[in-house]
């Protein structure tokens, strides 16, 4: 016989923020920003003050676990839907203070006119209006008292009865005898089945990573230490894209101010680089990946629920082991030397937008952090990172879906070695046929977004190359200020030709040059242009750049990885001019990856 998945329940509201207030119901998202704004929170007190639905609240039970003594710990519940609704109705009925995307802790005042029975989020002019009630708070927690509120009101507003009025807030103060569905999941189903089942259920089609549930299971065990390993996580990503946050921390959380973990984070108030920006989903992955071995995020779930996946058990033993290992793993992912030392392996290769390539990015430090726990001399671990890195991009090893790869790779590294593991792949994917053909091949497009674009462009930045006729100024000057990329054959002129947009807006046409060049070149075909390159080294005078040596022109044509026959080309020579660009462009993107 099959066992029920879940169990659907009408409780009322007052139990259920009573029991949010016991904890036996935890919101991990009670310490995170809390992303509605009042007008929604007025909307949602305003359905529950009429009576209309909203939504069933969605909790997963954590499993029963066995503790040392052979006795079983139940499980509390954890909402995993539903978050911001129980936080707007903690906030607006009970007065609870909530977390703004400052992290501040504000108060969510709505404000009641019984006349209309409407319902506004409290301003200043609503504020010194008679006509409105400023805070409903504390009639819904009965902390006035009824007869007195009615009195005053009714003198200050002459059009409603006390008997009126009476009835209208004793209504107002029944709003937490409405009634809201909860769905609890059993605490025996895998990751996958919830996962299932809260699609399924959420109207709204919102999707929750198995990152958000790992996190939820964090931050609902207080015993051992889950909100500030929770808040650790959170303030590390906010810190890296607002480092002035950490001066108004002890302010907006004294409480974790005083925690082990502030001395960890104190170094990101004056780091300001901006090529890794990690969100917690980057974190947990790194952090799990790179200690235990596992790349599967539903196994973190497991672990942190007690699962002995040998036995099919729940054991809090195995609890408290995954919250211990986590958190040291946690400690060194977010420590400065090994935070530092990561940025500039990867910056060394020359990307200079390394996020985009997101899961490739994160094993990259998953094997950083797994290569320093294994003891590698600190310039192996450089080399190795780097070259899997742009490996993983060339090959796109990590794109869709990468759990299992992942899970794969940090196993086969741990039992084979990094070397053997790396070069295993590159005799499968990255042979002679990928660089001499299949690249070849991959270049012939128009999506400037191509991956095999940004790793030769990455090759440009590290070898230093200059801009198409420039002197002095490097694509790596060009693209960090946000310099154009232009057509070698220019677009008009293929225009004028008849070539199709996928026609001339190929790769192999694309160059980085400084935009005082490309007006000059304007629509010219590149036989006439050169024409006149040749004039100005012979006369000395600059026109296109300041490039007047022959030696040099032929030097900077190299660096951009075009060949030389543009010199003469006309539009009779543009396919073979693409074909042959697109064998230089695989060439220098093979340079680049073998001096890695």
């Amino acid at each position: 016989m099959q066992s029920q998945k879940y169990s659907v329940n009408q409780h009322l509201i007052d139990t259920i923020l009573n029991w949010v207030e016991a904890g036996e119901i935890a919101i991990p998202e009670i310490q995170r920003p809390f992303v509605w704004n009042s007008t929604k929170v007025r909307n949602l007190i305003d359905s529950l003050y009429r009576g209309y639905p909203v939504g069933y609240l969605i909790a997963w039970r954590n499993p029963s676990a066995r503790l040392k003594d052979g006795s079983i710990s139940e499980g509390k519940k954890i909402l995993i839907d539903g978050q911001q609704r129980v936080t707007a109705m903690t906030a607006a009925l009970l007065g609870k203070k909530i977390v703004n995307a400052d992290y501040q802790k504000k108060r969510i005042r709505i404000a009641f006119h019984p006349l209309e029975e409407r319902f506004e989020v409290l301003n200043p002019a609503i504020a010194k209006d008679v006509a409105w009630i400023p805070d409903i708070s504390p009639i819904i927690k009965r902390e006035v008292s009824l007869l007195s509120l009615i009195r005053d009101y009714c003198q200050k507003n002459q059009n409603i009865t006390e008997e009126q009025l009476e009835v209208i807030l004793q209504k107002l103060q029944n709003i937490v005898k409405q009634q809201i569905g909860l769905i609890e999941l059993s605490g025996e189903l895998d990751i996958e089945t919830v996962t299932e089942i809260f699609v399924r259920i959420n109207s709204a089609g919102t999707v929750l990573s198995q990152a958000d549930f790992a996190m939820s299971k964090i931050a609902s065990n207080e015993e051992l230490g889950g909100p500030n390993i929770r808040k650790c996580i959170d303030y590390f990503c906010h810190l890296r894209k607002d480092p002035d946050f950490f001066n108004k921390l002890e302010e907006i959380d004294s409480e974790f101010f005083q925690s082990e973990y502030t001395p960890h984070l104190k170094w990101l108030a004056n780091y300001q680089d901006t090529i890794y920006q990690p969100d917690y989903k980057d974190v947990i992955r790194v952090v799990f990946v790179s200690e235990f071995n596992r790349g599967k995020l539903s196994d973190l779930v497991g672990l942190l629920s007690g699962r002995n996946f040998k036995t099919k058990t729940y054991e809090i033993s195995i609890v408290q082991d995954t919250f211990k290992r986590f958190n040291t793993s946690l400690l060194r992912f977010v420590n400065e030397t090994n935070f530092k030392r990561f940025v500039m392996i990867i910056r060394s290769t020359g990307l200079t937008s390394p996020s985009r390539f997101g899961n490739a990015l994160s094993f990259a430090h998953i094997l950083y952090l797994k290569l320093r726990s294994l003891k590698y001399r600190p310039e192996d671990i450089e080399k190795f990172v780097r070259k899997w890195f742009i490996m993983s991009i060339l090959t796109g090893r990590y794109s869709g879906s990468a759990e299992s790869i992942i899970d794969s790779d940090i196993k086969d590294i741990e039992e084979k070695t990094i070397q053997q593991h790396l070069a295993d792949i590159e005799s499968a994917q990255l042979s002679d046929a990928f660089w001499q053909s299949g690249l070849i091949q991959k270049l012939n497009t128009s999506n400037r977004n191509s991956p095999y674009f940004h790793v030769y462009l990455a090759a440009q930045v590290k070898n230093n190359d200059r801009g198409f006729l420039s002197k002095s100024i490097t694509v790596s000057d060009l693209l960090n200020n946000r310099g154009d990329i232009h057509h070698l054959f220019p677009k008009n002129f293929l225009r004028k030709h008849g070539k199709s947009q996928k026609e001339y807006n190929q790769l192999a046409n694309y160059v980085y040059m400084q935009t005082e060049i490309n007006i000059a070149i304007a629509d010219q075909q590149p036989k006439d242009y050169f024409a006149q390159i040749r004039q100005q080294i012979d006369n000395n005078q600059p026109i296109y750049g300041s490039i007047t040596d022959y030696n040099d022109l032929l030097k900077n044509l190299r660096e951009n990885a075009i060949p030389e026959m543009i010199m003469e080309a006309t539009i009779n020579d543009y396919e073979t001019f693409l074909q042959q660009r697109r064998q230089l462009i695989a060439k220098k993107i093979h340079d680049y990856y073998f001096s890695l």
